[in-house]
């Protein structure tokens, strides 16, 4: 079977041929088009959870959890609100955090959690007061009694390990890493102060805060890869199709070429003159 660039030609650009490269072309390009709609959805859906939470009124922090509760998953940016003590003498710092592209530090003060006065039976959670460049020139961390409000946020857990577990400096915010600087229970989760606590730290914003869960919306992400699934299989059938065309054509020309071939060339036999028998 040889196929000649005459043969293919003819084939893939018959008036049917055409008609289906149009409507793979259709095909396609709706069903990329539709599934970059479905990604925008869920990429919208993302952060309209993000910001409806990170807006919402605050609630108080006894009604999301306690500090012998796991972390509630839906939570995650919920305002929330409670009043303690600071713990000045238990400050940490969290390095590597971003604040407009730069690098620096998060200043972590805890605060038990109490409604008059504190001991150390109470539970305390991790508040971050702001953003620093330097470790050094924080402000003095702040005492007494304080009314928090701020977004509930969940431990992270990028498994980075601490190098110096004696200074207090945390490589990430992991409320384990916590534990042997601060002398009461920990929650498990932690909360980022709306409003920096001093004019030399530089507050957290909720466009700073943790990318809300994968999960959110996951419909239509799911519905976005059905589509470019079904694109895929159209440029698929449409390759099949014209695969198979060419192979057709090619194989009729072939067997056309093969008749041609077959049939006699010279005298036919009706023109031969006919030779006397000898008697």
């Amino acid at each position: 079977m040889e196929r000649t660039i005459e043969g293919v030609f003819r084939a893939l650009f018959s008036p049917l041929m055409i008609g289906l490269h149009l409507l793979a072309i259709a095909a396609t390009t709706a069903a990329v088009l539709l599934g970059l709609w479905q990604y925008g959805v869920w990429h919208s859906a993302r952060q309209d959870k993000a910001n409806a939470l990170a807006h919402a009124a605050p609630v108080p922090l006894s009604t999301l959890m306690s500090a012998d509760s796991p972390y509630p998953g839906d939570a995650v940016g919920r305002p929330v609100r409670f009043t303690g003590t600071w713990l000045p003498d238990e400050t940490l710092v969290v390095k590597n955090r971003l604040m407009h592209g730069r690098r620096g530090y998060w200043a972590v003060t805890p605060v038990a959690v109490c409604r008059a006065t504190c001991t150390t039976n109470d539970p305390a959670i991790l508040v971050v007061r702001g953003w620093t460049p330097d470790p050094e020139q924080a402000p003095a961390p702040p005492s007494g009694r304080v009314r928090v409000t701020g977004w509930l946020q969940p431990a992270e857990g990028g498994g980075v390990p601490d190098q110096d577990p004696r200074d207090r400096v945390l490589p990430q915010m992991e409320i384990v890493d916590a534990i042997p600087h601060v002398r009461q229970d920990l929650y498990s989760g932690y909360v980022i102060a709306q409003d920096a606590t001093s004019g030399a730290l530089q507050p957290v914003t909720p466009a700073s805060l943790p990318k809300p869960s994968e999960l959110t919306s996951l419909r239509n992400l799911a519905y976005a890869f059905q589509w470019w699934i079904f694109g895929a299989f159209a440029v698929f059938l449409w390759w099949r199709w014209c695969s198979d065309e060419v192979k057709r054509v090619t194989e009729a020309e072939d067997a056309e070429a093969a008749g041609a071939e077959e049939q006699p060339t010279g005298v036919r036999e009706d023109d031969r003159p006919e030779v006397p028998s000898k008697s």
